[in-house]
């Protein structure tokens, strides 16, 4: 990424720059693999397993995104203070090695008993772990690849890779058994803990993160910057609508088929198909971005998101509907490095993951804690194609919206300096 994760000048010639970005890889891989055995049919574990209604169903995933609210912006106060420090490595290790036991006797025998002590309990272990926890991971690694000088997105490929192998065998081990899958979930962390274990980024510049070190003022300050407003009106509009409509896609794609059963298997093979896809789309997506520019690869990924919305709620059967899926993988490999992007242009970089926590992150999580249980509602009153094609219509609205509020790019790197310049003042006064 020319701005987010060009890395540092004389980044490239760190020592042990190869062996990080192996290491990085192999843990980005196994994390988001036990992301795809745990969540990626969470929806589907909770209305077929559990028999949890549309209704229900959103109460419990919306009670995640609560939960994210709480956590994100702690998640990335404490990036900021950390810098390169591996201590969110091992916290993520040692929460993905507890997953299964948490699964099969915490949180499924507490959604049968009680439903909102269940939904609770979930929401703290999801959020912190897979959710938030996921969001944590893709800042820090942007943070190592700009202090190193690799992308972003050729780690975050790993990730693609990662659950996409995962996801082809999760629809077929959930049928057999979804303990199983929350089981693998966990032996990840074989691959986990000792990855951390053999790693150390280069925090010889600590001197320096003192220095730019953030307090709370300052992060709070960063809520006052018009350009950050300006961001969140596709962040909290386009995005946020396409993630609540993508939450319960699992269960309306599983009812194209003669069974359910026959379509979990079946979304398990089409999710390793798009995924596999976006691996690929993560390597080439900096070159999009190059030729389209940052504004508008964030406002073509928001297309391609409506489109895919529509497009679900207008077409029919397992064909055609897979197809929309597979838009997934156009759009999000370009959103991702036109967000690091974006915030890497228009922001001072040592507030990068406070930004990205509280900007993209919570600001997912606001909405979709707001939006999950009336959006499930209406999948049970309207029917999913419906609620889908309204969806589409308010995403469209903020899609309009977001050509305006978006900052343009700055035409030179001179630009840049000064943008950077100006948005430290701003914060000094904020600040004080």
């Amino acid at each position: 990424m020319a701005f987010a994760s060009s890395g540092t000048p004389g980044g490239a010639s760190l020592p042990g720059k190869r062996k990080i970005y192996i290491l990085l890889s192999a843990y980005v891989f196994a994390f988001f693999a036990a992301q795809a055995m745990s969540i990626s049919l969470l929806s589907n574990w909770l209305k077929s397993t559990l028999a949890l209604t549309g209704e229900q169903t959103g109460t419990v995933m919306g009670a995640n995104f609560i939960a994210c609210l709480i956590v994100q912006p702690f998640y990335g106060y404490i990036l900021d203070k950390i810098g390169l420090r591996k201590n969110l490595l091992w916290f993520l290790a040692i929460m993905v090695a507890s997953c299964g036991f948490f699964y099969v006797y915490i949180y499924e025998p507490l959604l049968r008993q009680n439903l909102v002590l269940g939904a609770s309990a979930g929401a703290a272990y999801l959020s912190l772990t897979f959710m938030a926890g996921s969001f944590a991971l893709e800042s820090y690694v942007d943070r190592i690849g700009r202090t190193y000088g690799f992308e972003y997105s050729r780690v975050r490929l790993w990730g693609a890779l990662g659950f996409a192998c995962a996801a082809f065998f999760s629809g077929t081990l959930f049928n057999i058994n979804p303990h199983i899958n929350f089981y693998i979930a966990s032996a990840m962390a074989l691959v986990l803990l000792p990855v951390v274990f053999f790693f150390k980024a280069d925090t010889a510049d600590a001197e320096n993160v003192k220095k730019t070190a953030v307090n709370f003022k300052d992060t709070l300050a960063v809520l006052s910057l018009p350009k950050f407003w300006g961001f969140m009106v596709l962040i909290l509009g386009v995005t946020n609508l396409y993630l609540v409509f993508d939450q319960q896609f699992p269960v309306y794609y599983a009812a194209q088929f003669a069974t359910e059963a026959l379509g979990r298997e079946a979304f398990g093979r089409l999710n390793f198909a798009q995924i596999f896809l976006e691996a690929g789309m993560l390597f080439v997506a900096p070159f999009i971005v190059n030729f389209t520019g940052i504004k508008r690869g964030l406002l073509l990924a928001a297309g391609i998101m409506i489109i895919r919305i529509t497009g679900s709620g207008l077409v029919e059967g397992p064909v055609l509907i897979s197809l929309m899926k597979l838009l997934h993988s156009i759009e999000l490999p370009i959103l991702a490095v036109s967000i690091f992007r974006y915030i890497a242009t228009h922001f001072e970089a040592r507030f990068a993951s406070t930004l990205y926590m509280v900007g993209v992150s919570f600001g997912h999580s606001l909405g979709l804690a707001i939006l999950s249980q009336p959006v499930g509602r209406g999948y049970d009153l309207l029917g999913f194609q419906h609620t889908y094609l309204l969806i589409g219509l308010g995403a469209l609205v903020c899609w309009i919206a977001s050509i305006w509020t978006l900052a343009p790019d700055p035409k030179r790197v001179d630009e840049i300096k000064d943008a950077a310049t100006s948005h430290d003042l701003e914060n000094r006064d904020s600040a004080s």
